[in-house]
This record gives C-alpha cells, structure tokens and sequence, in this order.
C-alpha cells in the first residue's frame, strides 16, 4: 500500500501578494497585482505592463544575510527562497544550526533561468577584463540549481537537493516529483515549488513571438484576459511557489496542519507530433495527461469539483477547454467549476504552476472558489462548450473535496496534478 502524501506547508511570493496571507486576501476578492512597467515602455515592448512581486530591502534582509546580498542580483533565486522558507516555517518546522543535515527532507524547486540580470552583468565584466570582480557568488546566482542550493544550505537539507526545468510546467512537475519520491519511501518530506526571474531579458522573447498582450497598457489591471473574447496574449509575470509534502505518518506524528492531500497525478509530452510543436499542445497527449492523472489518483472524472486552468489568455485557450471537455467526457452544466489565477497575476512562466498549485490548496482548505476577472466578455467557443455559471467571476464559498490543477509548457508538456482535502 502507497504512502499517502499531504501538504502541510505554503509559501508565496507572487504580483498580487508577497506571503500567504496577503496572497490569500487577494485571491479570494479578485485583486490584480498587474501594473504599468516604465521599464517596458522604456525598452519599446508591445506590452509595457507586468505582473511583478514587490519585494522590499526589508524583506531581502529577512531571507539573506548582508554578506548573502552585497553583489546579489537574482530575482528568481530571491523569490524562491522567500517562498520556500514560508513553507517550511508555516509547517511547523525549525532550521537547525547543527552539523548533521536533515537526512528525511530535500527540496526540488524548480526554474526556467537562474539569474540572468546576474548573467548580463557578468558577461559585461568578463568582455571589460573585468573577470576577477564577478565575485565569489557568480556561479550560484546563475547556475540553474542554484534556488535548489540556496534553500538546501539554508535549511540544512540532506535528501534529494535538486533543481527541474520544463517550461511553465515546472511547478506541476516538481510537486510530482516529490510525490514519487515520499511515495516510494526515499524522502519524509520534500520541499516541491518553482521560481521565475523578472525583467525584460525573461520577458522580451515572448514580446517578440508576439504572444503578449498589447492592447492594455494603459489599463494594467485589465490586460490579463483568460477566457475572454477580448483577450490579446498574456501579461508576464514572475514570482514563486512552494509547497511542503510529506508523508502522513510523519505529519499526524508531530501534529503539524494538513492543508490538503495529493492524490496522485501525470507528466507526459505530446511529442511534438500531430498538432503538437514546440509553442503548440498536442490534444492527444494533452487529454491523456488528464486522464492518467485521474487513473493514478484513483478517482473519477465525476468526482472532479474545480479545475484550475493553464489558460494563459490566448488563442489557445479554447483549445484547452475543450481538451477538458474531452478528457472528463463533461461539458456544459455538468463542467467542473474552473478558474485561472493569471487574471489577477499574468503568467508567471516556471514559477507558474507552484503559485496556482498554492492557490489551489487554498480554495480546498478554506472553502472557496476565487474569480476569474476581466472575463465578462467569455469567448463564444468556449461558451459553446461550458455553462457560463460553471466560470465564476465573484468569489463562491463552497465547501470543495477535488480540485485538478494542470499546467501545459513550451515544447509540448503536460502536467497535471489531483488535490484533495483532507479530512
């Protein structure tokens, strides 16, 4: 018989809300952490506004040492410290200063990049001769598993300390990831979550791909449009997740908060074949995703009651109800409830699916079902295929059992994990 595995701990560092509670508070009465960015303007993007945390010197000096932050220039690294160490205090737990690592906890935590204002910066010294002031902490800031590094020095880690990357579905994938690994008995608990840096040389890419929005920048909080007939590609964003799974065994033994329990779920790629390419999911692998999560949690598509989206606020988004409607062999009044987060935060790329996967966790242990804003205008394809009342735009209270939550990336990947509160 498998363990089972719950969640007994949360840290957010997201554009709408720097801790749970703040985040929380925004969730659930439809708050926009969208702004104007003078950088943007600045730099002649398409869209000139973003979902950016804002992180005080204050704060940074909770989290890293002077020495830590004389020369520290990562945002992704910043955030997901921030993050992962909320988690890890809300689940009860203690940072021990001695000389034996916790041999029972890890951490994955995932990233898209690791640093690359630091990366900018240290190509300009290398390329002045300036290679000896790149300082002693170049490589960590930059090197993809630095998050990982950080917070296992941090915490004193002695399990898996590892870093994924797969796109905007890292932060699925690394809640996996440590499912697996606590299942299989490997690990008591395992700190799961993503990052994503800010800034323009993140976002830039996707400015020129054309797939951000353009039509909103001088209306900030409206820009970011999942579902809607008026939407115009999605807002960037940055921020980080974290979640802390452990057994439950271990959790009912030192009395800790049980916040919700992971059933199980599934990773899979489409490939690239069929409809599938590097920017665009194929529905076959997509739908297959959806069904083998539910095969792996050892539930029933009927069982399902919200499903919190990848939808992004672009073309795609159709697509990806309709997937839904395909996987579930549920449509119209029979739809699960089904909401996206980036209404309020834009997409915050890698660290993406830990934020949501926070959100999620939060509906089921209080109740609630948060809104989806800017979407009064839904798209006609998907209200062919979806009652209207089944996508929410107020707040819902309800008391609420299974929640799906998928994240779908660049290079055709799939992930989707089931959630249920724990009772």
């Amino acid at each position: 018989m498998k363990k089972r595995v719950v969640i007994t701990g949360l840290g957010v560092v997201a554009p709408n809300g720097v801790g749970v509670a703040a985040f929380l508070n925004a969730i659930r009465n439809g708050i926009s952490g969208i702004k104007f960015n003078p950088e943007l303007e600045r730099l002649q993007f398409s869209c000139q506004i973003s979902g950016t945390p804002e992180i005080s010197e204050l704060m940074k000096e909770e989290y890293f040492t002077p020495l830590e932050l004389r020369n520290f220039n990562s945002t992704g690294i910043l955030y997901g410290v921030m993050a992962g160490m909320e988690a890890w205090k809300d689940a009860g737990l203690s940072i021990e200063n001695n000389n034996e690592p916790d041999w029972d906890s890890g951490t994955i935590f995932g990233t898209g990049t690791s640093g690359i204002e630091k990366f900018r910066e240290s190509i300009y010294k290398i390329d002045d001769f300036q290679t000896r002031k790149l300082g002693s902490t170049a490589v960590a800031q930059t090197m993809n598993s630095g998050v990982s590094a950080y917070l296992g020095g941090k915490l004193g880690l002695g399990n898996q300390v590892t870093t994924n990357s797969s796109a905007c579905t890292t932060g699925a994938e690394s809640i996996l990831m440590a499912y697996d690994r606590i299942v299989s008995g490997q690990a008591k608990r395992i700190l799961a979550g993503s990052t994503s840096d800010s800034g323009p040389y993140i976002w830039g890419g996707f400015d020129a791909m054309k797939v951000c929005t353009f039509r909103h920048n001088e209306q900030p909080e409206k820009g970011s449009r999942p579902m809607s007939a008026s939407a115009s590609g999605f807002v960037p964003g940055s921020g980080a997740g974290a979640l802390l799974l452990e057994d439950l065994e271990t959790a009912l033994g030192r009395n800790a908060t049980i916040y919700a329990e992971v059933l199980g779920g599934n990773c899979n790629s489409g490939g690239q074949r069929g409809e599938g390419t590097m920017t665009a999911p194929n529905s076959i692998a997509v739908q297959k995703c959806i069904q083998d999560a539910l095969k792996n949690a050892g539930i029933s598509a009927s069982e399902i009651d919200v499903i919190n989206g990848h939808l992004t606020a672009t073309a795609k988004d159709g697509l990806e109800i309709s997937n839904w409607t395909k996987a579930l062999g549920r449509k119209e009044k029979d739809f699960p409830y089904i909401n996206s987060l980036k209404s309020m935060v834009g997409h915050c790329l890698s660290g993406a699916g830990s934020i949501e996967s926070v959100a999620s966790v939060l509906q089921l242990h209080h109740g609630f079902i948060f809104p989806n804003i800017n979407c009064e205008d839904l798209h006609p394809e998907i209200a062919s295929l979806v009652d209207i009342h089944k996508i929410p735009q107020k707040l819902i209270e309800k008391e609420l059992n299974i929640i799906a939550k998928a994240s779908f990336g660049f290079g055709d990947v799939n992930g989707c994990i089931i959630l249920k509160k724990y009772k």
